[in-house]
């Protein structure tokens, strides 16, 4: 399967539809996809009951936050009691099959949310990155066997291309926009905040525009252009913690990547940049920060549901219907955005 002369991986959601035209016959899983789901229904099971243990404060860095309003109101400073929070299973199941099945929004969305509820950003920000960095990585390989995408590194597919160059410039680009924006510039983070959520609303009416001009017909694509979309995704991420994947997943339709090839390349990225960071903040355990790992578990529990579910979601939907879930899904993230900044936003502007 070639594209001028380039191992793609794109075309084999393509083929799929071309064979199983209908959803019914492309929801009929074959014995290897059942074994492939089971299998990572195994592995988020399996985090599942280390986030169990990690809950329960197995060392002398993981304590239950003496700030976090949730542990006050329920009691949970100074002792390693922690429970299923129903609240946080429900919400990370909606926007975890949401984001690993139109790639973007889990962070930008749970993290205010979360925080709303009265979590620390110290409970929030490890659970997400794990869980995050988990379902990215499993759900790189669901897309492979639900045939959404091909990786291939003998002769390299441009699916691992565009992998190695996303990570890649990512991140270098966060590198640079926390050193440089931060240490350098010092930008207000409203204007930051705004400046992502704005960047975010005109890819979408962008991406709007030319699901609904050009119809069926293909964008050329554009392996370069795709390096643009990576380095500002990463410089997003950098300066304002959000607007990674909507980069990522919006530019790759414009750059010419088909739908449910873009959306596996967004998971094996996240799956990426999130695994680095978990050891990050690992790392930073061990330095002497303490982390509350209370809303992990239920974090975990969510992602067992959405992380199979989704992938699953992508290959018996056609390519059409994601063209246009992606972008509207971004317009979603972007009203939850703006909700977020709003007070924000009016208080630097005097009003």
């Amino acid at each position: 399967m070639t594209t001028q002369g380039r191992v793609t991986g794109f075309e084999i959601s393509q083929k799929l539809e071309e064979e199983k035209g209908s959803m019914l016959e492309r929801a009929m899983p074959e014995k290897k996809q059942i074994i492939a789901a089971l299998g990572g229904f195994a592995v988020l099971f399996s985090v599942f009951l280390v986030a169990c243990w990690l809950a329960g404060n197995p060392f002398e860095a993981t304590a239950r936050a003496v700030d976090s309003v949730y542990n006050q109101a329920h009691g949970l400073v100074g002792t390693n009691q922690w429970h299923i929070i129903w609240v946080v299973v429900g919400l990370g199941l909606f926007f975890e099959f949401m984001d690993a099945s139109a790639g973007m929004g889990f962070g930008t969305v749970m993290s205010p949310m979360l925080m709303i509820m009265g979590f620390t950003p110290l409970q929030v920000v490890p659970a997400i990155m794990i869980q995050q960095g988990v379902c990215g990585l499993v759900g790189t390989f669901l897309h492979r066997e639900f045939e959404n995408v091909e990786w291939k590194f003998s002769p390299m597919s441009e699916t691992i291309k565009l992998w190695l160059l996303i990570s890649g410039l990512g991140c270098a680009a966060v590198l640079f926009s926390i050193t440089a924006v931060y240490a350098v510039f010092k930008f207000a983070k409203i204007w930051i905040k705004l400046y992502v959520t704005l960047l975010m609303l005109g890819m979408a009416i962008v991406a709007i525009y030319q699901a609904k001009t050009r119809g069926d017909k293909a964008r050329p694509y554009r392996f370069k252009r795709m390096g643009f979309y990576a380095a500002l995704a990463g410089f997003n991420k950098g300066i304002g913690g959000g607007g990674y994947g909507p980069v990522v997943t919006i530019g790759g339709i414009l750059s010419g990547i088909p739908v449910k090839a873009q959306l596996a390349v967004t998971a094996i990225c996240e799956g990426t940049v999130s695994t680095f960071a978990i050891i990050v903040w690992f790392a930073m355990l061990a330095g002497g920060t303490q982390i509350d790992f209370l809303i992990l578990p239920s974090m975990m529990f969510a992602a067992i549901g959405g992380g199979i579910l989704a992938p699953y979601a992508t290959r018996v939907f056609p390519e059409k219907f994601w063209t246009w879930v992606v972008p509207a899904y971004c317009l979603v993230c972007v009203a939850i955005c703006f909700w977020k900044i709003g007070p924000g936003l009016m208080k630097a502007l005097g009003m």
